[in-house]
């Protein structure tokens, strides 16, 4: 772990509480099931603070992508494991344990707020057993970790995803572990409509922010550290994007031209969408599907910031100024008879529903929540709607399958199946600097070039004979 600093007070005991009352709720909610985003929301965003909203997401976000780790020092550290009901205080031994791992925080003033914390969790009782588990790891601190030997511990992923990515990639299997457990760097997508990566990367050093471009994508810039992205020069306008550097590559890869109609499919929060109009200007049209109404909101939204919206026809909301370049459906993309209009697509990007395994450092929660037995499922739904977007696509047209996932199930196995199952179609070679050639497409693991991990193939549909 690297150690983060995190400045606390005297004086600011109470709201440092209210902050990890928050982070509790979260957490607990996570556990349960839910996902980081949406108890984020209800839980961190509301508080009004900004060091507390801080404080709170970085113990959040360090428990979940540490919780393997410290759970086998929680383990270590009691004579008898909680029962199930007493996960509260399973929970405050979890953070504090993260903070005397990896925040510069005084052990005292740690040990406190967790006996406070439990406190006030309703759990009375385990104030002097937080207490006196705490105080022995800070006195066996190194004996402790390093009594960590299991893989489980010493990478902190829970067994089934270690097993299943030793068994796709047995040469990289560490370097991917350990690149999950990284904070994820901060990528922007300037928008090449409104300023070039030059221009902006001025605009960001008047305001003292550092920033690196990327030999991956041409409109990537990566901060130095985080900042609100609401301070961004130009964001409320438009001028740039929160967008990994992974993703950014789709556009390219689509091999867009002008007067192509595109058809782009599970598209939420829609990035890859907005990214296309600001690549190529002059399409003939594009249409976005989406199946969530409400994650549909959030494309409408992205596509009214960077100034893209007008004159789009969407199914959900006023379309008074449409016309017929951007479309925005709400719809199964497998029930695609009752939308498609019967017009033949130049070219589709496939953003499939996936594991979002190359994902992790950017959504810990990724490991709590998902299971080995949600792979198949995922891959059944891949086939599905690969199948359907093969029917709208034109002789000649290409198609990306794009997934956010590392695991060869979903990925080249999939692709390998559809190959073998549809003689009207063929690879696309992907020729790169970046990633690593599969049995079919390209994978880029995570870390390298410091993206995030992304599987990409193309595909092109044969002329009919």
């Amino acid at each position: 772990m690297n150690k983060s600093v995190v400045k606390k007070t005297a004086s600011k005991k109470a709201a440092v509480s209210a902050a990890r009352l928050a982070a509790i709720k979260c957490l607990r909610q996570v556990f349960k099931g839910s996902s980081l985003s949406a108890v984020q929301a209800q839980n961190i965003d509301i508080l009004e603070d900004r060091r507390d909203r801080g404080l709170a997401n970085e113990m959040v976000n360090g428990v979940l992508r540490w919780r393997w780790q410290l759970e086998a020092l929680v383990s270590a550290l009691l004579s008898k494991p909680l029962k199930a009901k007493d996960i509260d205080v399973q929970l405050v031994l979890l953070m504090a344990l993260y903070e005397l791992t990896e925040c510069r925080t005084p052990d005292y003033a740690i040990i406190n707020q967790a006996v406070e914390l439990v406190r006030k969790s309703g759990k009375k009782w385990a104030a002097s057993l937080v207490n006196a588990v705490l105080r022995r790891f800070t006195r066996e601190r190194e004996r402790l970790i390093s009594g960590l030997t299991s893989e489980t511990a010493l990478y902190s992923h829970p067994d089934w995803i270690i097993d299943l990515i030793k068994r796709d990639w047995p040469d990289d299997w560490r370097n991917i572990l350990q690149a999950n457990n990284q904070r994820p760097p901060f990528w922007l997508r300037v928008n090449r409509q409104q300023y070039n990566v030059a221009q902006y990367q001025q605009l960001l050093g008047d305001m003292q922010r550092e920033s690196e471009v990327s030999p991956l994508a041409d409109q990537a810039v990566k901060l130095s550290q985080g900042i609100d992205v609401r301070t961004l020069p130009g964001f409320a306008g438009g001028a740039v994007s929160v967008q990994d550097v992974g993703a950014q590559l789709c556009a390219a890869l689509l091999n867009l031209s002008a007067k192509q109609k595109v058809l782009d499919l599970c598209v939420a929060p829609g990035g890859k969408t907005c990214h296309i109009l600001e690549h190529c200007e002059h399409l003939q049209s594009l249409v976005a599907v989406e199946l969530d109404e409400k994650r549909m909101l959030r494309v409408t939204e992205n596509l009214q910031r960077l100034q893209l919206l007008a004159g789009a026809a969407s199914a959900t909301g006023d379309d008074a100024e449409a016309d017929t370049r951007l479309a925005l459906i709400v719809a199964d993309v497998r029930d695609y008879q009752q939308w498609w209009q019967g017009e033949l697509f130049d070219r589709i990007l496939i953003d499939a529903p996936c594991s979002a395994s190359g994902v992790i450092r950017r959504h810990p929660d990724i490991k709590t929540l998902r299971r080995s037995s949600d792979i198949p499922a995922l891959v059944e739904l891949q086939a599905e709607i690969l199948l359907s977007a093969w029917q709208m696509l034109a002789p000649g047209g290409e198609l990306l399958y794009v997934t956010c996932s590392i695991f060869k199930d979903e990925n080249q196995h999939q692709i390998k199946r559809f190959l073998a199952t549809s003689s009207d179609a063929r690879e696309i070679e992907i020729t790169a600097s970046w990633g690593k050639p599969c049995e079919a497409g390209r994978q880029l693991l995570p870390g390298e070039f410091d993206a995030d991990g992304f599987y990409f193939c193309r595909l092109r549909k044969l002329e009919a004979v």
